[in-house]
């Protein structure tokens, strides 16, 4: 089986710290170059010194990682030697960069959100599986094996009959030019934190949860959500408290309450590949610690991406997380007055 040929668009810091060390480790790929956008490929005017900082930051993917640089967008989505684009831009630029990919026939990896609302991220679904290609979402956290681990501590009754969970998820201020704060840009706390928190929802209690409540804080002075907080139940009564922020005490959290005891851990979304998480067990007062194996979840991301260009059963699937994903985002602008 033929190497899946990957090209990036845009330079970001997440592609040359994160998705290509991780690519490098991965077998069925060839990493191909970064695309930088063109200036009639920006939204608005950009000075030139942008443009030329976005060609040397790129520079240094080719010094670091090889490839070639690409001097548009549309370059590296047309060109004939690709065969899928990974896309790390801020969330608002995504429906219009993976519709046009997957127009052109390319598989399409997007960093989370795929879309900023349902609407967007339904047509991407239908015009992937039209193609059939793959659409993957990069809600990276899911695939590492504390997750399972988790699981497997409630379904042996570690804890007794589960009742809730509470997850946290959100991190202190970031410079006032990030993207997070600039709603032309998909800016938010729902888009970012929140949609973790959501993800988190689904892999614990079921696809078929209900989101009962969501409540939603601005800043006046960005005009974007910055805190939120959110309430699910799935069919068994099992309540899921979810609570995300960008302009908080760093929390990356997990707990979840039973009839004999609590199971907590500290990293729930943001593991790092050498990280051994531990499981902390309180029964009857007392502690005790569970420690898992380190695992790299970018990797397996990369790795289920690589089974869904190649596997329909996958890809569908796939479409269908997506899909419960973006409608869960929608319910809770909904039920926090924002629709």
């Amino acid at each position: 089986m033929k190497n899946i040929r990957i090209g990036i668009i845009c330079p970001s810091e997440i592609a040359f710290r994160r998705f290509l060390p991780s690519l490098q480790k991965e077998d069925g790929f060839t990493y191909m170059g970064v695309a930088v956008a063109d200036p009639s490929e920006w939204d608005g005017e950009v000075a030139d010194e942008v443009i030329a900082n976005e060609f040397k930051k790129a520079e240094t993917f080719v010094e670091s990682y090889g490839g070639k640089v690409y001097k548009s967008y549309h370059e590296v989505i047309c060109a004939d030697d690709i065969d899928a684009v990974y896309l790390p831009l801020p969330p608002a630029l995504h429906y219009r960069w993976a519709k046009l990919a997957l127009e052109h026939g390319k598989h399409v990896f997007v960093e989370k959100p795929s879309t900023i609302c349902y609407k967007d991220s339904m047509e991407l679904i239908t015009l992937a599986q039209a193609k059939k290609l793959a659409l993957h979402e990069n809600y990276m956290f899911q695939y590492h094996q504390q997750i399972e681990d988790v699981k497997e501590q409630l379904k042996k009754g570690t804890i007794g009959k589960v009742h809730s969970y509470h997850a946290r998820f959100g991190f202190p201020m970031r410079p006032a030019n990030d993207f997070r704060y600039n709603k032309a840009l998909g800016g938010g706390a729902l888009l970012d934190a929140g949609g973790y928190v959501i993800k988190l929802a689904t892999k614990l209690l079921g696809e078929n949860i209900e989101m009962l409540s969501c409540v939603m804080k601005d800043y006046d002075e960005f005009g974007v959500d910055m805190y939120g907080s959110y309430m699910f139940k799935n069919e068994k009564d099992e309540v899921f408290l979810g609570e995300f922020g960008m302009d908080c005490e760093y929390q990356c959290k997990l707990s979840i309450w039973g009839s004999q005891g609590i199971l907590s851990t500290d990293r729930i979304f943001t593991a790092p590949d050498d990280l051994c998480p531990t499981l902390h067990v309180l029964h009857n007062n007392e502690v005790s610690d569970i420690k898992l194996q380190a695992d790299s979840h970018f990797r397996k991301s990369i790795r289920m991406f690589y089974e869904a260009v190649h596997d329909a059963a996958t890809r569908e699937r796939i479409y269908g997380e997506i899909k419960v994903q973006a409608d869960m985002v929608d319910k809770a602008r909904e039920l926090a007055g924002r629709k």
